[in-house]
């Protein structure tokens, strides 16, 4: 008798009748399975792509002849040409701006055993208002849900992915307000606090708007809806698809472009420019703003600061720069 031992797989089965070639082999795998699905319907296949493209085109359509969709120059998108996932906004503050400016929302959520004032009463009294299903869940659930180190104060409001306007049409509707445009637009900041800030400079100094590149540009985010402690409901952020192309559509609507940069050849203080339809182009902190605007601009704007200082963040820049030109517009008013 052998001592080897037997191998698995190495014994025949008995029983199972003769094979012919393969036919057969694997038959009960197939079973119950169904038809193959449609290559259209198989979310890998080329034709399921095609299919959503062309739902996308008819939507878009649809949203133009709604009157939704932006001019073709000067570039404008929409936020959902990002991976399209809801935002978070967070904290007492913003959420209470969107709520009250009417911003969309699905959910919001309430820390349990929240403390009560007078914001969040009026969070809970909006939201009941509006059938906004109110979520109670604890705290260490909402930490989670938040990005690390944010500050929710017990309160998260649920939004679509937001929307940006066009940039030409938000300077048509200024306009139209018969009102002197000041926009900000923002060359290489990434850091959506920043954007926050900005946006909150704007509304606070009489701007309008606010223009970001779609590429390589901190987007109308959570952090920024947060840093923006609600301004971001009232002023309008545009996209431009192209930057420079948009600066020079501005410019062919009588808009002066001004630069802000350290090294720039005009002095801030008693800038001549600060009654005439501006926007106000802030770099990133570091490399400042990019060679190809600078070419666009009409004039390059420094603010004047220590010398042992060796530049301003992005954010406090424009603070400055929407200060001067606010208040020199109100001390030419007055004359």
């Amino acid at each position: 008798m052998s001592n080897k031992k037997s191998r698995t797989g190495a014994v025949r089965k008995k029983g199972l009748g003769k094979a012919v070639g393969s036919g057969g082999q694997g038959r009960q795998a197939l079973e119950g399975r169904g038809p193959t699905p449609r290559a259209e319907d198989r979310e890998y296949h080329p034709a399921h792509k095609a299919k959503k493209a062309r739902e996308r085109y008819e939507a878009a359509k649809q949203r133009h002849a709604a009157g939704g969709a932006g001019r073709p120059a000067g570039g404008g998108t929409r936020g959902g040409s990002k991976k399209d996932e809801s935002e978070l906004v967070t904290g007492r503050n913003a959420v209470l701006e969107a709520l009250r400016t009417r911003i969309p929302a699905t959910a919001l959520y309430v820390a349990a055993r929240i403390e009560m004032d007078d914001r969040t009463r009026e969070i809970l009294r909006l939201a009941t208002n509006r059938n906004l299903p109110v979520l109670e869940v604890m705290r260490p659930e909402m930490d989670r849900m938040t990005e690390r180190d944010t500050v929710h104060q017990g309160v998260v409001l649920k939004v679509p992915p937001m929307e940006y306007a066009h940039p030409l049409e938000m300077l048509d509707e200024i306009i139209d307000r018969d009102e002197v445009p000041l926009i900000v637009a923002l060359d290489g900041v990434t850091d959506p606090r920043n954007l926050g800030a900005i946006i909150r400079s704007t509304a606070a100094f009489g701007g309008q708007g606010v223009v970001v590149p779609q590429r390589r540009s901190a987007g109308l985010n959570s952090a920024a809806w947060k840093t923006s402690a609600g301004a971001a409901a009232r002023i309008p952020v545009a996209m431009a698809s192209n930057l420079t192309q948009t600066l020079k559509e501005f410019k062919k609507q009588g808009v002066f472009v001004l630069g802000l940069d350290g090294g720039g050849d005009v002095s801030l203080p008693g800038l001549e420019l600060a009654d005439r339809p501006l926007v106000l182009v802030v770099g990133s902190e570091g490399k400042g703003l990019s060679r190809l605007v600078t070419e666009h601009c009409d004039a390059v704007v420094s603010i004047p600061i220590s010398s042992a200082t060796e530049s301003l963040n992005a954010g406090i820049a424009a603070s400055v720069a929407l200060y001067e030109v606010s208040k020199l517009r109100a001390e030419q008013s007055s004359r």
